[in-house]
């Protein structure tokens, strides 16, 4: 069985890497090259897979959610994703990254009986990404 669990954030950043020209960078990310950055309501969804307990639950939604503020709300939310958030340093903060950088968090010394099962992030409506957390 699996749950889900549906959380928000704000965050600014800009996507623009050294390995490429300002112009070859402004043809690869548009708008999002902007040398000021933008910001996104991001829209994260945890998944956990497990067996319900004797409470009849995969997992306490309490502890999930003091696990995700813990790991990702305090550090993610209302920051600047290239400067403020030590694992994507020195990496385009794409969502594609930013999902993997969540993944890993959540992954280290797993605490909850349910398993990590995957992470989805949506950067806006139409750009939503999914990530299969690594057993």
């Amino acid at each position: 069985m699996k749950l889900t669990r549906r959380y928000e954030f704000s965050a600014s950043h800009r996507l623009d890497t050294p390995a490429l020209t300002p112009d070859a960078n402004r043809d690869l990310y548009g708008k999002c090259n902007n040398p000021f950055g933008h910001g996104h309501n991001y829209v994260l969804e945890v998944t956990l897979m497990g067996s319900p307990d004797e409470s009849g639950q995969v997992a306490s939604r309490e502890a999930l959610d003091a696990l995700v503020g813990r790991r990702v709300l305090s550090r993610y939310d209302h920051r600047n994703l290239n400067a403020d958030i030590a694992e994507l340093n020195g990496v385009v903060p794409t969502t594609e990254n930013i999902a993997v950088a969540i993944e890993r968090a959540l992954n280290e010394d797993w605490p909850l009986s349910a398993r990590l099962d995957r992470v989805r992030i949506a950067e806006t409506e139409r750009n939503i990404f999914e990530l299969e957390a690594k057993r």
